[in-house]
């Protein structure tokens, strides 16, 4: 991830489908935890007795570790062996499961969470090196596309078996039984990765820990009195939090800077920033992955709390959204083959318009009867995203020289976890506050949250239109 990889050992150019398996069950249950939780949200938050702070917490917890790590997973990974990483990484992962579903109250849960989002990212960057370097060019095109089917089946089944599996109550275990499930599934990723080949970079990058700890920090204290601070009346701490939190950022920088000027090994190297195309596109992936995981969260509340849908219903509504975003993730490319990059934002454009019809269709829901009404918008909303996000990170890389690839990716794939977790924040902020005042107001309970969900989607809309216009600005300004 961090450089190109140079094998130790020359791996077979045709190794096992049992390898690809192997490594494609590692990224599932990756991106399945990811999504699964959001239909189970509303039953944690009963079991528990949760606030939305904590339920923010546990979603954006697991996503800022997986980000703020994913570097350092991949040169760990590259200096120490990508096999015994992926394995570590998949024990980590299976052992945080468990505490997870063991967990006995909101605070553990977050606690579970953020160590299983950290040993996520352990694992989740050997799956792209060991593709890269267990096939020939053509075997890592096809291994890379069943990888990115394999990906989308998960986000797809996080919704709906999700919400068989906490409807079930398998054992009497209710939502816990969404975390246990993968103990199975590590176990057999476990007994297979001896199938895989091991590699390493004779040119692996060091791990930048003092770094790391800075930007971890920072963003800890910035996206906690964020989560926190609509439902306590934002009290002095969550201010000084919010100062600290600058602090320690702007000292990352520094540190970072300083780093390189040393001839050593940064976290992210600065220059990148110098290329505008970059640094914008940066932000743009920042704020378009802020929209997601929000949504789906709000989403969850909406149908399950507000209009008392079952987790499998609430599954079963959703996950036309993410059959449109698999589909249009295929016809994206082709797209932007025929119209150029400009194709970014006409699927930007759909997917503002989605939300928007969403938030919409919502406000005018009457009662249960009527939550298929979501599907028409779930579908526009999960074809422009698909449209948007897939071309967009091949747009946003393309301003990096080919030696700057592996840390600019790296990058952005952090930009990706972290705009999903400070997503959840930032929307948590106008949710909250018009739940609050609503209920002050004595309003139904549906008809509070849907008067939530469609304020808070106000965010989401102007987001993904600023990303829009800031898409159009690097395209024409790469065009000159």
């Amino acid at each position: 991830m961090s450089t190109e990889p140079h094998p130790v050992i020359s791996p077979a150019r045709h190794p096992s489908v049992v390898a690809l398996v192997t490594l494609l069950l590692g990224g599932f249950i990756t991106v399945f935890d990811l999504f699964v939780v959001n239909v189970a949200i509303p039953s944690i938050q009963t079991d528990l007795g949760a606030g939305f702070a904590e339920i923010g917490l546990i979603i954006a917890g697991y996503e800022l570790a997986f980000g703020v790590l994913l570097i350092a997973g991949a040169r760990l990974g590259d200096r120490h062996g990508r096999r015994r990483l992926f394995s570590l990484g998949m024990i980590g992962f299976a052992l945080t499961s468990l505490l997870c579903g063991l967990a006995p109250d909101a605070t553990s849960l977050i606690v579970a969470r953020f160590l299983q989002g950290a040993t996520g990212a352990l694992l989740f960057p050997q799956i792209y090196a060991l593709l890269r370097v267990m096939y020939d060019e053509a075997g890592r095109r096809r291994a890379f596309s069943v990888l990115g089917m394999s990906l989308g089946l998960a986000a797809i089944a996080g919704q709906v078996l999700g919400g068989l599996i906490v409807e079930s109550d398998l054992f009497g275990l209710g939502w816990r039984v969404i975390f246990l499930v993968n103990l199975p599934i590590c176990l057999a990723a476990a007994l297979l990765i001896q199938t895989l080949t091991e590699s390493h970079s004779f040119q692996a990058m060091r791990v930048d820990w003092a770094g790391i700890a800075l930007a971890t920090a920072g963003l800890l204290l910035l996206l906690l009195p964020l989560l926190e601070g609509p439902s306590n009346g934002w009290p002095f701490w969550t201010w000084a939090s919010m100062a600290i939190s600058v602090i320690l950022l702007v000292a990352f920088l520094r540190w970072e800077r300083g780093v390189a000027r040393r001839g050593g090994d940064p976290a992210i190297d600065l220059r990148l920033f110098q290329n505008a195309g970059f640094s914008i596109g940066s932000l743009v992936v920042l704020l378009i992955y802020s929209t997601a995981t929000s949504l789906f969260l709000c989403f969850a509340l909406l149908v399950q709390s507000g209009l008392g849908l079952t987790p499998l219903e609430a599954g079963m509504v959703f996950a036309p959204a993410s059959i449109g975003f698999v589909a249009a993730s295929l016809v994206a490319p082709w797209l932007v083959s025929r119209i150029g990059d400009m194709g970014i934002v006409a699927g930007a454009l759909t997917y503002a318009a989605g939300i928007g019809w969403l938030a919409g269709t919502a406000s005018g829901l009457d009662s249960k009867a009527d939550a298929f009404a979501l599907v028409p918008p779930l579908i526009l909303f999960g074809f422009g995203q698909g449209l948007s996000m897939t071309p967009l990170l091949n747009l946003v890389l393309g301003y990096v020289e080919e030696r700057h690839a592996g840390m600019a990716a790296g990058f952005i794939s952090t930009m990706q976890q972290v705009g999903g977790a400070f997503g959840v924040s930032i929307v948590g902020i106008f949710f909250m506050t018009i739940l609050n005042r609503d209920a002050g107001e004595g309003m139904a309970r549906f008809a509070r949250y849907a008067d939530a969900f469609s304020g808070a989607m106000i965010y989401n809309v102007a987001a993904i239109l600023i990303a829009s216009a800031l898409i159009c600005w690097i395209v024409r300004k790469r065009a000159i």
